[in-house]
């Protein structure tokens, strides 16, 4: 999930974020987030509400302690903006017709399982694996190398197998429109299909490009600890879930880095992988899913107090 922490009296300098939901795309502003979903009769139906507490406090703006911060930032509103889609995609209303509000605490329990599978799958698992070769007397730094290779492999798979089924293809088409459409409005265009297609479905800021920063920044830490902290196989174990904060947090801000001085070829050389990837996590949009995400995107500048970008401004260079 790309994010945004600037202040915002700085308007110049925001950074708009978001994800794809099911029939739908979710956009986060400096202080709202905004749902738009196309419902089964046809029309997008739009939720937009005000942020506070740690998704709009100080500590968002805090080197390091932010990354963490959009961790779970991406979890907690990725969870929010998904339920909320679910229900309108399958036409649940209340009893007045009206989609129900976010729920504050209904999904607590689901995130939990989803970090405790991200955690085995992606961070215990490998060096489970991997472990099995100092059996075989292998060195510390080609177990560690393994364990990255399978992690990274690990990630990788998974996309490309859920990427084969029908409703994660279409939520991949509404990935490619957010970041179409974020393009869009960094680069002074109007919000309208034609002139949002024009822009590439990948975006520095993605979520994907931040979890595959993880994963080189992991390699790099687990490497350290094993070699100046080698007490054994079950603390090793343990550093591969308690130093994903720390992980976490280094890599956010090699991410702000990159986005940050993306004007230099060797910054932009360094995150190629990253766009790469997102090969497989975004696809071409019809012009239906680029207006859902434009809808959500104009509910953001709407309830922000934001202008819509005027006709007669002008685009400036990717």
């Amino acid at each position: 999930m790309e994010e945004n922490n600037a202040p915002p009296s700085s308007l110049a300098n925001l950074y708009y974020g978001g994800q794809a939901v099911m029939e739908g795309v979710m956009i986060r502003g400096p202080q709202h987030m905004a749902v738009a979903v196309r419902h089964p009769k046809g029309h997008i139906v739009v939720h937009a509400e005000k942020l506070s507490g740690v998704y709009t406090g100080r500590l968002r703006r805090v080197p390091l302690i932010r990354g963490v911060i959009v961790l779970w930032e991406t979890l907690a509103l990725g969870m929010r903006a998904l339920a909320y889609s679910s229900r309108v995609a399958l036409e649940e209303e209340n009893e007045k017709g009206e989609q129900e509000p976010f729920p504050e605490k209904a999904f607590w329990g689901t995130i939990v399982l989803a970090m405790v599978f991200v955690v085995g799958l992606f961070f215990a698992g490998p060096i489970l694996l991997a472990n099995l070769l100092e059996h075989v007397g292998w060195h510390r730094a080609a177990i560690v190398a393994v364990e990255t290779a399978i992690r990274l492999g690990a990630f990788v798979g998974y996309i490309v197998a859920i990427g084969f089924m029908p409703d994660i293809r279409r939520v991949f088409q509404y990935h490619g429109a957010e970041h179409m459409t974020i393009h869009a409005y960094e680069n002074g265009r109007m919000l309208v299909p034609d002139q949002v297609r024009e822009f590439p479905k990948e975006h520095q800021r993605c979520g994907t490009s931040f979890l595959l920063v993880v994963i080189v920044v992991a390699m790099v830490t687990f490497f350290a600890f094993d070699v100046l902290v080698d007490e054994g196989f079950a603390l090793r174990v343990a550093s591969r879930v308690f130093l994903i904060p720390v992980i976490a947090a280094v890599s956010y801000e090699i991410l702000r880095f990159g986005t940050r001085f993306r004007r230099f070829a060797l910054v932009r050389a360094m995150f190629v992988p990253n766009i790469l990837l997102q090969g497989l996590t975004t696809k071409k949009p019809d012009d239906d899913q680029i207006e859902v995400a434009i809808a959500s995107f104009e509910a953001v500048l709407d309830v922000s107090g934001i202008p819509r970008p005027r006709p007669q401004e002008t685009a400036r260079a990717l």
